[in-house]
Parts: C-alpha cells; structure tokens; sequence
C-alpha cells in the first residue's frame, strides 16, 4: 500500500469506533514555546491524558507531523527518519486493554492484510524494586486474539514503560507513567547478522524485525514516598509509525523505498549517476531523502536556517544534506530540485555552506600546520621514524558543534593526510555536549517546569500571581518573555525598561502574597482563543494559537485577578502556596528585559 492509503485506512477504522479525528498539530507547536518541535501524536495532549478533558471528548485519533533531532545520526539505516507522520489514537479514561489491543490486532491484520504469522509483540515484565507488576494481562488478551505464546515477549523497564521521564527510577513525584506493549514485523528473506548478537529477537537492530506500533497503558502515578499508586482515570496512547506500516505492508524493510520518496530518489540517481541500491551510495541516498523532506516541513512551519533553536536544527539538516550529495558527486544545486519547492531557502543555504566548508578547511589546514614537527611528545621518536601527527579534540569537537563541519568529512580527511584524531575523547566531548542538550529539551518538554513535583507546581501557580502584580505595580506594557521554575524557586523574564526600585519590589510582593492569603480557586477553562484574548489572557510573546485554547484563571473568570494561556499544571487554590512570596532578586536579562528570582519562604 502506499502512505495515503494506510493513513486514510487508519483514520477510516478508528472512526467507525467512536473517534473524533482531530487535526495534526503544527511540528513547530503554537500553543507551546517550550518545547522545539512535535515529537508525537501525544505531546500536543499531555494536558488531556493528565486529567484535563478534551473538547472533542474521550476517543481520539489522527495523523500527527513529527520531527526527531534526536534520531538524526541515526538517519542512513533502513528505518531511521528525522521526521515521520505519526498514526495515533487515544482513550482518555474511556476504554483500556481488552478494547485497544484487539482494535490494533484487527487494524493491522484485517485492514492492512498483514500476515499473522509475521506479527510479534512484546510485554512488561515488571519491575520488583517499585512494585510494578509484570502485564500479564495484556500478553492473556494477545494470546485470545490468535499471538501464538512464542511470539510474545516480555523486557524490562528499559524496553516497554513509558513516562515522559523514563523508567521509573528517573520519574519524579506526581508523574504518570504506565507499561507498553510494542508490536513487531518480521520481514521476509531477512537473515539475522550476528554483528548485532548471538540471538534475533524482535528489539534485534540487524534489520530483521521492525517496529510498527505501540499501546502505552497509562495506569499509575508515583507518589512522594516512591512507591507507585494507580491513577483515576486509565488511558490510552497508541502510535504506528506510518512510513514503516507502508514498508510493512510491502514486505520491504527499507522505509525509503516507500511512494514517497520514489521522485526524489529517482532524480538523485539521474543527477548522480548511482543507483540507490549501490553498497557505497545508499547512506548518502538515505540521509539526503529524509534531510530535504524534514526540512521542507520545517520550512513550511515557517522557520528559516540560523544558529539557534529551530534554525539550527533545519541549517544542520541542510548541511548534513549537501555533505551526502557531495559524496554522491553532485556538486551543483540539488537540494530544491529534490524537494520539489523553497529554492531560494536552499540556495542561499547551500550556497552559504559551501562556503563553511572552505573555512572548515582553512581551520582543517591550519591546525595541520599547528601540530606538524610536534609529533607524539609522549613517545621519543628514533631519528628514522616520522612524527604522528595528532589533531587537538577540542578543536575537532569545535569543527563539528561551531563550525557544522561534519563528523564524516573530518575522518576522512585526516584518514587521506595520514592523521590521528584521539576520537575518543571527542566523542566524550560530544556525549557531554549532547546531554545537556537534552537535558534542556527535557526540561522545556515539560512545559518550563523542572519537573511536576508539588512544590514545583505550587511555584508554577505563584508565577502567574507574580506576572499580575507585576503588570499592576508596573503598567499593562510588562509582559513575560521568559520563565524557568524548579522545585527551589521560581524565575521570569519580563519586558520592562529600567531597574525595579525597593518600593515597587514590596509592592509586588505585598500583592501576591495578599492574593495567597485570600485563598483564590484556580480554574482552568478550554475556550476558542478569540473568547479568550477578548478577556485579556496574558499569551507568550511571538506565539500563535490553535482555535481552542486552555486557560488557567486565578479567581472567577468574570473577574480573575490573573488570567493566562496556559498547559498547566497548577494548585487548587492559592491558599495551598503555603508561606511569603519573597523576591530575592531583581536584575537586568537582557535590553529591555528584566529578571527576577523568588522564592516561597
């Protein structure tokens, strides 16, 4: 089948039981200025599937748009994409297990015509140390819907159990988490290759087996002592990858051999003179076709190539692109012809880059001529030997994380000059530089907070008392421009023109302070944006907004004392802030943008 076909099938199924197809959110999310890009069908309903209802009700399904920087070294294998359309449906503390489970068994066998033989499925196997039982439950209903016992297995933790936070141990208090039960294709005429172990079994990365779906059972919360406890309300979140159901129902475990990339893959061989199917081509044909195609979404999204955020990402994109095609051997312009639009975008980038790499080799070179007659200071050298000439790491990590100057193109050329890169230490460099990356986009992935710990979420609460008094104290032209919030303090940027003097800093706190000890109900409406902005809801700056919005008011509606667009999560009642809201500091940010810290003491 092709990629509309499944994806009209899928929509088509879940309709008929019940569920309002929504709409895919944008990649770049409108209502969410924390977070870089859409990485599933579930981020954009975090806010539901922690309790808040949806406007369109309990069963939900759709074919989201989303993009994974963290899979782009991954790219260049049979199934690795940057971005993808994700096939999801939810329950929302509607039905769970005994309904889901066959629904998805019947979607892939019936509709999709799979052949049960080819299907496995994997399980929870529980884990002791937090009390979490092993999904015996789900294997029982696999085996009375026809999976053979031989075909379902069961992993740990590590393998099926999803939070936001990942395996249990690393959730904090308050988070909801629940076990997972992945389904497999096994494609035909696909040996094993014992490179990736003694065993295949269907989490083997040899290529043999392949992912399609997944059902994460979301059922239980883990509460202050560390112990888990079960949540009110069970849901459901299920997502197929489309572009591997495609390849799946082709018995081809190559994703890129799927209709669409069949024109630009057809026209980089014509314009390179290579077959995808050539053993030294087909990386570079891969990373090429999933490059151009994310960054065209990306594109559309709006975004154009820079050094920070969304556009670094879409330059990396792109320069990782031109890199291939030079391997392939197309030195002109490739890159808008392949995506079939935005010529002028990639020409100025490719352009742009080719200009990079000059420099790259400029800096290449003179780091050459840096070391060269130094040789390797550890070892005397005989007066017949030649010295080894060693590339700083610093500077080859510099190379690559500054100068986007790619991993590949560097050992290539100190293979060619006879040079020794240490790339361990290099690649140390990178991990380090990689987890503190993603240790920020964990953290915006959680909506600005550290975490949804209670005394987070009391902090999350006295942000937004914070931000009213500070527009009160200093006029309706302060708005917030930025926020950070942990467990041990609360921070906001805000635009505003001079330092705060001592007066208005007790005023403020004077406000928030009396607003806590009013003991305010703290609501959260879902509202079409335009009702929303006629109330005056304070919005992030820049942001653009889906037609129905949430909304989190401090007091009555009619007459809240503040009122913002807002995800959540939040206290009750602001009575439950228990203590003095105090400003620690007050600083300049940046030109026009002051910062404050505070605490509740």
């Amino acid at each position: 089948m092709n990629i509309s076909e499944v994806r009209r099938r899928y929509l088509d199924f879940f309709a008929k039981r019940g569920h309002t197809i929504i709409p895919s959110a944008p990649i770049v999310p409108e209502n969410d200025p924390t977070t870089l890009f859409t990485s599933s069908g579930m981020q954009p309903l975090i806010p539901y599937l922690l309790g808040q209802p949806h406007p369109e009700g309990s069963r939900l399904a759709n074919s989201q748009l989303s993009f994974r920087a963290g899979d782009i070294e991954e790219v260049g294998d049979n199934r690795h994409t940057t971005f993808f359309e994700m096939l999801g449906n939810w329950s929302l503390g509607d039905y769970f297990k005994k309904e889901q489970l066959p629904w998805v068994y019947e979607f892939l066998t019936e509709e999709l015509k799979l052949p049960r033989e080819r299907l496995w499925v994997t399980c929870f196997a529980g884990d002791e140390a937090f009390g979490l039982p092993k999904d015996t439950e789900s294997a029982e209903i696999w085996k009375q819907i026809g999976m053979p016992e031989e075909r379902i297995l069961f992993y740990d933790a590590k393998k099926n159990w999803w939070s936001r936070s990942g395996t249990p141990e690393k959730m904090p208090a308050g988070e909801p988490g629940g076990p997972d039960s992945e389904i497999f294709y096994e494609f035909t005429g696909v040996e094993h290759d014992p490179a990736f172990g003694e065993k295949c079994h269907p989490n083997c990365d040899c290529g043999r087996f392949m992912e399609i779906g997944n059902s994460v059972f979301m059922e239980y919360i883990k509460n202050a002592d560390g112990s888990f406890g079960k949540l009110p309300k069970q849901n459901v979140d299920f997502g197929g990858g489309l572009e591997r159901l495609a390849a799946a129902t082709l018995d081809n475990p190559d994703v890129f051999l799927t209709d669409v990339f069949n024109a630009p893959r057809e026209l980089l061989e014509k314009r390179s003179g290579k077959k995808y199917d050539d053993a030294e081509a087909t990386r570079s044909f891969r990373i090429i076709l999933d490059h151009i195609r994310a960054a065209s979404r990306i594109f559309e999204a709006g975004v154009r190539p820079s050094n920070t955020e969304q556009g670094y990402v879409l330059r990396r994109l792109i320069r990782r692109a031109i890199r291939e095609a030079d391997r392939l051997g197309i030195k002109d312009p490739i890159l808008a012809e392949t995506a079939g639009g935005y010529t002028l975008e990639f020409g100025q980038e490719e352009e742009q880059f080719r200009k990079t790499l000059a420099q790259g080799m400029k800096k290449f070179e003179k780091y050459i001529r840096f070391t060269e007659g130094h040789g390797n200071t550890k070892n005397p050298l005989k007066w017949n030997e030649k010295p080894t000439l060693y590339l700083p790491p610093n500077e080859v990590f510099m190379l690559i994380t500054t100068d986007g100057f790619p991993k590949e193109l560097i050992k290539e050329m100190a293979l060619e000059r006879g040079l020794t890169i240490d790339w361990e230490l290099v690649n140390e460099l990178l991990v380090e530089h990689q987890t503190k990356s993603r240790a920020g986009a964990a953290q915006k992935f959680a909506g600005g907070l550290a975490d949804h710990a209670e005394q987070t979420v009391r902090y999350h609460t006295a942000h937004h008392l914070l931000l009213a008094a500070l527009r009160k104290v200093l006029g309706k032209d302060v708005h917030q421009r930025g926020s950070n919030i942990t467990s041990e303090r609360l921070r906001i940027d805000f635009s505003y023109g001079q330092k705060m003097t001592k007066e208005q800093i007790q005023e403020v706190e004077k406000i928030v302070n009396e607003q806590i000890a009013t003991g305010l109900p703290v609501v959260r409406t879902d509202m079409k944006k335009e009702e929303a902005e006629k109330l005056g809801a304070e919005h992030e700056f820049g942001a653009t907004y889906p037609d129905v919005v949430s909304v989190y008011s401090v007091g009555p509606l009619d007459r809240a004392f503040s009122i913002e667009f807002c995800g959540g999560p939040h206290v009750a009642n602001t009575s439950e802030l228990a203590g003095t809201f105090k400003i620690l500091k007050e600083e300049a940010s940046s030109a026009g943008i002051r910062r404050i810290k505070a605490v509740l003491q």
